[in-house]
């Protein structure tokens, strides 16, 4: 292993918003590395083949490159293409496929472990996501090989009898999807109805399919058990017994809470276990430990987005400029 390198700033996540905080901190001279555990902006590369943003083009912009799509809302490959283009032009410090395996803080120094390389920064900006960490169901036969929580694409499951657990975005658009592709689509959802948060051009579509029997429906309703040819539900009318082949569970993701606890940092004592950060710099309960991005919004995975989020580098590159100037004279690792 090579000598510690030492940076003014490490990044893990080389996410959209990670990217961003890469850009910013190039642009103020800091010494800065981006390090991802996976590929290029992973969380979008494990989207849905066929999905398409919410956000316009203009919208998922960062650093001043422009995003042109071919409809009015990009699609993943567009987006993938994008990314990669920004890391080139703006040529990002980033180490790809080098997961963080540990992170220790002494006499004001960040040490942050990898398997390749040890490296040393005084400020630490957690980008991360959340797609890593789905929500189990918790019940019997979770683990079979038919159960899958992360989805690509709809052809394997033409002809064949699926289960889709979940009413948001994700849910939808995967029963909708697979319908139209040949499979049979039964939801089985806790709520009472699609959540309000479905891309407004997608619930209507979902709504009118369940509403003439294309694609059957749950309400009120939870999976209890699974088998390799069944799936057992509990709903407001009884136990149903579901012949099935496999089970969609888009029940959601959620952030990496023990890996943030282990650094120290305190969340407040609400619902959504949010993170206690400084609105006007980003910096965490920890001092130039900093949040960017989703992970911001603790349970609430849907409150911070690309849009809304690309604001955050600034707030922090310009609160660690701040602290560097203020230490400058004559004082380094």
């Amino acid at each position: 292993m090579e000598a510690h390198k030492k940076y003014d700033i490490v990044i893990i996540g080389a996410g959209p918003i990670g990217l961003a905080c890469g850009i910013e901190a190039k642009k103020a001279g800091l010494k800065y590395l981006i390090l991802e555990k996976g590929c290029l902006v992973n969380s979008l590369y494990r989207y849905p083949f066929n999905m398409t943003f919410f956000s316009t083009s203009e919208k998922l912009e960062i650093g001043g490159v422009p995003f042109i799509s071919h409809g009015p809302k990009p699609n993943r490959a567009e987006a993938l293409e994008y990314y990669r283009r920004v890391a080139s032009s703006w040529q990002l410090e980033i180490k790809l496929y080098e997961k963080v395996e540990a992170v220790h803080k002494a006499n004001g120094i960040f040490e942050i472990s990898t398997a390749k390389q040890k490296y040393h920064s005084k400020a630490l900006v957690l980008s991360l996501g959340f797609y890593d960490l789905p929500y189990l169901l918790h019940v019997p036969g979770e683990d079979l090989p038919k159960v899958r929580h992360y989805y690509d694409e709809p052809h394997p499951y033409f002809n064949q009898k699926i289960v889709v657990v979940g009413a948001a975005n994700s849910a939808v658009d995967v029963a909708l999807e697979t319908w139209r592709k040949g499979a049979d689509v039964t939801m089985v959802i806790r709520e009472p109805g699609i959540k309000d948060t479905v891309k407004y051009w997608v619930k209507p579509d979902i709504e009118n399919r369940i509403k003439e029997g294309g694609i059957k429906a749950y309400f009120n309703s939870e999976v209890t058990n699974i088998t390799p040819h069944h799936v057992d539900i509990k709903t407001p009318e009884g136990p149903l017994q579901l012949e099935n082949d496999f089970v969609l569970a888009m029940t959601g993701y959620q952030p990496p809470f023990d890996f943030m606890k282990s650094l120290g940092i305190q969340f407040q004592n609400d619902e959504y276990h949010t993170p206690v950060y400084n609105e006007g710099t980003m910096e965490s309960s920890v001092d130039n430990l900093y949040l960017a991005g989703v992970v911001c919004g603790g349970l609430k995975t849907n409150k911070w987005f690309i849009e809304n989020s690309r604001v955050h580098a600034g707030l922090i590159i310009d609160a660690v400029k701040s602290k560097t100037l203020s230490v400058k004279q004559g004082q380094g690792f």
